[in-house]
């Protein structure tokens, strides 16, 4: 055995994990192909979105826009609008309120430009007409919009998912593959188990860290191109906390795979042995999509660890989370974290080396296993 200091030697075993899946033309192809996606997605939906919001509804509507007399004429021309004449600006906002309207042109400061009224959105149309860049007003903003609500909880829950399922089956299939061709043999003779398992561990939470910060950075970008910078500093503070989450969830579950991927021998007998460690994930991610309408149960996923990783970076963003929750939620599931990789790391040791039929977790657990 090896008289190496463990923390090289994990280091070690964690940098022959990177580079193999580095040196893997399927894994470069199928991020290249993921980011792809990504960025178009984005732009293609943003253009969509807007083409729709520029066109009148069935080709030949219109939008009513109550209009006081200074500004009377900056409606002249335009299509798709119907100027409504108001004797002052309090009509104006009246009518905004009572929906006579779709919004108000006002003046603005100084009369150096127009200022729009609207009641809970900018209206994007007319704002993208008008010859004078103009403010906006809203009567009754809205929080966080529908579409924003669905798609930032989809968004997390999918990026870790997604992370955790690739990288966390790589490191299963990998365990099952070295105890079937006995190279775990000739690596145990170099490394102890543990430090084994804690390098794959390692190894694949750097490569999953890179990929979601790839998937990240090329969603801030799309969202750069289409110029919405709103949602950018919308989901700043919840990224920056998701990251965090992120990190010490995907060790949690990659504790988990390589876990129960040592109790087999071969590689068709993988998937049985991971199913449940799948459920794990994919309960949580469905709850937090579909459970964003009920304050109580986001609360409680928000403190369940298998779920935490989703659940409480979409409070924050929807500003349901007072400011000492996220650490609260972390501090439990780093705690958890800690206790499943040692429980991880002793089932690991005990089965690595344990060929022919799956050992039983029972097994395993109840008293130490031969050599």
């Amino acid at each position: 055995m090896s008289t190496q200091n463990p923390g090289r030697l994990a280091l070690l075993v964690a940098e022959r994990e990177i580079t193999t899946q580095l040196r893997s033309r399927a894994f470069i192809v199928s991020t290249a192909i993921m980011l792809v996606g990504i960025l178009a997605g984005i732009v293609i939906g943003s253009a969509v979105s807007r083409h729709s919001e520029s066109s009148p509804a069935g080709g030949s509507g219109t939008e009513r826009v109550a209009v006081v007399p200074a500004t009377a004429g900056d409606l002249q021309g335009l299509p798709g609008f119907v100027a409504v004449p108001v004797a002052d600006e309090a009509a104006a906002r009246a009518a905004v309120q009572d929906g006579t309207v779709k919004a108000a042109l006002l003046p603005g400061a100084a009369g150096a430009t127009v200022r729009i009224v609207a009641l809970d959105s900018a209206p994007a149309t007319l704002v993208a007409v008008l010859t004078r860049a103009p403010a906006v007003e809203l009567i009754s903003p809205a929080a966080v919009s529908d579409t924003l609500r669905y798609l930032v909880p989809f968004g997390f829950g999918i990026v870790f998912l997604i992370v955790v399922m690739v990288f966390g089956q790589t490191i299963a299939q990998n365990t099952v593959i070295e105890k079937q061709t006995r190279v775990v043999e000739v690596l145990l003779s170099a490394v102890p188990a543990r430090v084994l398992m804690a390098g794959k561990v390692a190894g694949g939470s750097v490569l999953a860290l890179g990929q979601a910060a790839a998937m990240a950075l090329v969603t801030l970008l799309a969202l750069k191109i289409t110029g919405q910078n709103h949602v950018i500093s919308l989901v700043g503070a919840p990224v920056g906390w998701f990251v965090v989450f992120f990190v010490v969830g995907f060790v949690l579950f990659a504790a988990m795979f390589a876990a129960a991927a040592s109790l087999v021998s071969r590689v068709e007998d993988t998937g049985p042995v991971v199913l449940p460690v799948t459920v794990l994930g994919l309960i949580p991610f469905y709850l937090v999509i579909f459970g964003t309408g009920s304050a109580v149960l986001m609360r409680v996923l928000s403190y369940v660890p298998f779920s935490a990783v989703m659940a409480m970076p979409v409070r924050v963003f929807l500003g349901d989370a007072a400011w000492w929750e996220p650490p609260v939620s972390l501090l439990l599931l780093v705690a958890t974290a800690a206790g499943v990789v040692m429980l991880a790391a002793m089932v690991y040791e005990r089965s690595v080396l344990r060929t022919g039929a799956r050992v039983r977790l029972g097994d395993v657990l109840g008293r130490r296993a031969a050599a």
